[in-house]
């Protein structure tokens, strides 16, 4: 009883004081940043995220965050609408449903200023997301490129001084997203716009300028690069030579990516805004990695999620007990902001976490995928708790191939080449292609979920609940894998 009656006054006090204060928010977004990149996470790879770790120190960490689903568009519109993706209209890169009421219309209606640098057209379509000011990539070198968003960031924040106004600013840097920081990817893509830029000026009449360096004139470079045998392979991939050169530039990136975060959070200070501004940071899903972004493991959808908030957060703290989930974003904001949430929204505020108490019911997530950017379909749903993931891959029948993004690089090819001779690597390759309908996960003893357990006979009691548990969710949230699921767990009869 003392607890709750804590709980309602921490509650009430914390509403009446952002009623009055006008609390700020500053969302910064990585793009398919892994959840232990960092080195607050555990990162051995040596110096990546001096930025992340500082204000790591400054707030609190949740290491059990989830992204509710791990690809770039329908993770974003998830944490901007509270729901589920198929209680949103976003089942891949689609915009919301009209109807759904978004974060950034309850804002505004509320008198925020409200921006967003990168990435904004994941947010779709523009009239449910009104933005006062926007920064497109371009405008932030690619949305790769620190000092930019330091001056766009600067930019934004007097402008807020000057309406007197309480903002809301979603910096997205575009870091560690694929092409990554000196791959031939990155240095064709910068050749290619280096090479229209001399174009245009030709036909101007201009002198094109002929010394300039591909990869730099589009991305800058970051401060560290890294190489092969600096950097770890995670469990989760083989380590071989290329698989090592790829994630060399892949931290690389991050890296970059920690840069612009100190300089989004130097801009916030100069501006004065520091003390009055609520600062998250996480990344919209995992790795573009075999195994990683665009599926529903835990390298998919587990987030590195930061909060600073000054006063208010404990500095320094590390939350392992509590789960919480991208569709618990808008009703946290909205709580916190003292601004009436709106209804049916399927995640709830975890403020009571950022005040330091507990909060019941939060031992599990449900996450899911549907479509790839080029509309492919896989649908997978996923129960993700402290010590096993179940899986659920309604695309699975023995035939269709799976292809996504992360493919597309040194790692998968590398993997292909290695499996015509190494039957670990081909048993990972084939799981990878094709799955299998169900799977399940110990992550006390596989943390990398090498190990499919679905039919292991000492698995079976913890499997039934985990099948129970995720029928009862699909009836809650009305999802259309409904009855193909119920069809799947129906018991079969026995053949004569």
């Amino acid at each position: 009883m003392h607890a709750r009656l804590a709980l309602l006054l921490a509650l009430s006090q914390t509403a009446a004081l952002a009623a009055t204060l006008r609390l700020n928010v500053l969302l910064i977004t990585a793009d398919d940043m892994g959840y232990n990149t960092p080195a607050f996470a555990g990162c051995l790879t040596p110096g990546i995220t001096p930025n992340l770790d500082r204000l790591a120190k400054q707030g609190v960490w949740f290491v059990n965050a989830h992204v509710t689903v791990a690809v770039c568009q329908p993770s974003r519109e998830c944490l901007m609408t509270g729901r589920y993706p198929h209680r949103n209209g976003a089942t891949g890169f689609y915009p919301v449903r009209s109807e759904v009421p978004t974060l950034m219309e309850s804002l505004k209606a509320a008198g925020y200023q409200l921006g967003i640098m990168a990435k904004v057209s994941h947010l779709a379509p523009p009239s449910k997301f009104p933005w006062d000011y926007s920064y497109d990539a371009r405008e932030l070198g690619q949305g790769r490129d620190p000092s930019l968003y330091y001056r766009s960031a600067r930019e934004f924040f007097a402008k807020a001084k000057d309406a007197g106004k309480p903002y809301f600013l979603m910096a997205n840097s575009q870091d560690p997203h694929r092409p990554w920081a000196g791959s031939e990817g990155e240095i064709t893509q910068g050749q290619g716009k280096l090479a229209r830029k001399k174009k245009a000026k030709k036909v101007a009449g201009a002198q094109a300028n002929e010394d300039g360096i591909a990869a730099q004139a589009t991305y800058p470079p970051p401060a560290r690069i890294y190489k092969p045998e600096e950097v770890v392979v995670p469990g989760f991939l083989p380590d071989l030579p290329n698989v090592r050169k790829e994630m060399a530039q892949y931290y690389s990136s991050a890296h970059r990516c920690d840069e612009t975060v100190g300089e989004i959070l130097r801009a916030l200070k100069d501006s004065g805004f520091e003390e009055s501004t609520l600062v998250m940071f996480l990344s919209d899903n995992g790795i573009s990695m075999p195994f990683g972004k665009s599926n529903c493991y835990l390298a998919s959808t587990r987030t590195p999620w930061l909060v600073r908030w000054p006063g208010k957060v404990k500095p320094s703290t590390v939350d392992r007990d509590h789960f919480i989930s991208g569709i618990d974003f808008m009703p946290t904001i909205l709580e916190a902001a003292g601004v009436a949430a709106p209804a049916n929204m399927d995640g709830r505020s975890f403020l009571p976490l950022l005040l330091g108490l507990d909060q019941p019911g939060r031992d599990r997530v449900f996450t899911c995928y549907n479509d790839t950017s080029g509309r492919r379909s896989y649908p997978m749903r996923c129960l993700q708790t402290r010590h096993c993931g179940y899986i659920y891959n309604a695309w699975s029948d023995g035939t269709t191939q799976y292809r996504a993004e992360p493919m597309g690089g040194l790692t998968f090819n590398a993997m292909q080449q290695a499996a015509m001779d190494q039957k670990d690597v081909a048993a990972r390759v084939e799981m990878l292609l094709h799955r299998v309908p169900e799977e399940f996960y110990d992550f006390a003893t596989d943390p990398d979920g090498l190990h499919n357990l679905i039919a292991d006979p000492k698995c079976q009691e913890q499997v039934a609940q985990a099948r129970k548990d995720m029928l009862s969710w699909m009836q809650r949230t009305q999802d259309p894998l409904l009855n193909t699921y119920r069809a799947r767990l129906k018991p079969k009869p026995l053949k004569p």
